[in-house]
């Protein structure tokens, strides 16, 4: 249920009234722009030529940056991005010119404890919103912090860090006057929405259900109704934007999901994978009574740690399943986790929306069940879903009946992060090693070119305003869209 929650930082009635005036002196069209991640559910506008090379000749700008995995957010004249800087622990946002590359500002975050995170992580991961006026970026080392235009801190929302040695990585989003961020970790997973203007929190969900998770939330029109999705373990959830209430569910996705929902013509797609959740390779924990027998060597009803033999997978996810941090397990913690490696469905689905309650079988469009990307979101373009799993194999689906249509693999080998982008009869898919290939989009589709950046590429690639934007652990390329 809902719950209220006051605990919230506006810098001073001076900071309220900057921000205010900044809303009335901003050109109309700057005001009106907003930006947050996978606002276009990974298809770019129409109309545009997208570069096929990725060479000097059509390169605008590229700017050299400290490493972090957030993908660029384009609003007006205006590029955003967070960075990391190791050495110093440092943890910043900045903002450079659209046009130029030229770095505007900088502003440091105030985290004194950096979170965990993922060996091929970042805590510099989730990619900042803007409405056009102001800037909002999340760090799970710090909580929410809103700058205007040029840098000013205007309010700021300390949360985190969470319990989860993978960090946090789910980006905000924005719906009318509310910012929205989802945070699902090992404890105390949560929906939030705050005021755009003030930093107050408007409402607070527990998810109480989930664990840890890494999806954006998405913005979603049902048949004109607002609605708010949210992808986490085992389970799609539709919130009322206005209250946080719960509406409507589909239970069916995988134990842990990285990748975030697409939305075509009202329809609702998704393709998520996490190791154990196949049926020929299902992680298991048996009955705790047996589980006791087994490994409780020292008769205190609970299951330490150091009483699992080497090479469990109970042991090599003991982190997230002691969740009161007692390094041993006792009979709730271990019946949670049992229930959930179970209940885990590796899918891609196409879906109807529901109304309220359970997601009727009748809005099941299809489900296909095998080469499942684990952590790049899938893009629905012209027709047909594309998605791409480690090691490069690309894979297509009739989007309307989820028909395979053709595999095939990327010029790119290894492991794939970078959600995919559609647009001008292409897709685009690019490897952590930085080789970007370029499909000829279609139902029997072809390889067109493959560029290789020699740097690594973690973030998504961005179509805004006649430029594509490339991020690589060393710099921001754009490239010019005619």
């Amino acid at each position: 249920m809902p719950v209220q929650h006051s605990e919230w930082r506006p810098l001073n009635a001076f900071g309220f009234l900057a921000g205010l005036m900044t809303v009335l002196l901003c050109e109309r069209g700057v005001a009106e722009d907003k930006s947050w991640f996978r606002k276009d559910h990974g298809v770019a506008p129409t109309g545009l030529q997208l570069p096929s090379e990725f060479g000097e000749v059509d390169r605008l700008w590229r700017t050299e940056l400290p490493p972090g995995i957030s993908s660029p957010c384009v609003c007006g004249d205006h590029v955003f991005v967070t960075t990391f800087v190791a050495e110093s622990r440092e943890l910043a946002t900045v903002a450079m010119d659209h046009n130029t590359g030229a770095i505007l500002w900088k502003q440091a975050a105030p985290a004194r404890t950096l979170e965990a995170f993922h060996a091929v992580g970042s805590p510099a991961s989730s990619t900042p919103a803007c409405n056009g006026t102001h800037v909002f970026s999340f760090f799970g080392s710090y909580g929410l912090l809103c700058y205007d235009l040029k840098g000013k801190l205007l309010w700021e929302h300390p949360m985190g860090p969470f319990q989860d040695e993978f960090g946090a990585s789910s980006s905000p989003v924005l719906l009318d006057d509310k910012v929205i961020l989802n945070e699902d970790h090992d404890v105390d997973s949560f929906l939030i929405a705050l005021d755009q203007q003030t930093g107050e929190v408007i409402w607070k969900t527990a998810r109480t259900e989930a664990t840890r998770s890494y999806s954006t939330p998405v913005v979603f029109d049902n048949q004109g109704r607002k609605e708010i999705l949210v992808a986490g373990s085992l389970r799609l959830t539709a919130y009322d934007p206005s209250n946080g209430r719960e509406l409507w569910w589909f239970d069916g996705l995988s134990r842990l999901v990285d990748s975030t929902p697409m939305v075509v013509e009202g329809q609702i797609y998704f393709a998520t994978w996490t190791p154990g959740g196949d049926a020929e390779d299902r992680i298991r924990m048996e009955p705790f009574s047996d589980a006791l027998k087994s490994f409780d060597q020292n008769g205190n009803q609970e299951i330490d740690k150091t009483e699992l033999p080497e090479g469990s997978p109970i042991l090599e996810r003991f982190f997230r399943i002691d969740l009161n941090q007692n390094q041993a397990l006792n009979e709730s913690e271990w019946q949670k986790h049992a229930l959930i490696f179970e209940r885990a469905q590796n899918a891609a689905a196409a879906l109807l929306p529901g109304t309220t309650g359970p997601l009727p079988e009748e809005n099941i469009l299809w489900q296909y069940h095998r080469s499942l990307p684990t952590v790049p979101s899938s893009v629905v373009y012209d027709g047909v879903l594309y998605m791409v799993k480690d090691s490069g194999i690309i894979t297509s689906l009739d989007a309307a009946t989820g028909e395979l249509l053709k595999q095939g693999r990327a010029t790119g080998r290894g492991n794939y992060y970078a959600s995919l982008l559609a647009g001008d009869g292409k897709v685009y898919l690019i490897s952590e090693s930085g080789v970007v290939t370029v499909l000829k989009a279609g139902r029997d589709w072809s390889v067109l070119n493959s560029f290789d950046f020699k740097e690594r590429i973690m973030a998504t690639p961005v179509v805004a305003d006649g430029q594509m934007l490339i991020r690589t652990d060393a710099a921001v390329y754009a490239y010019r869209c005619r």
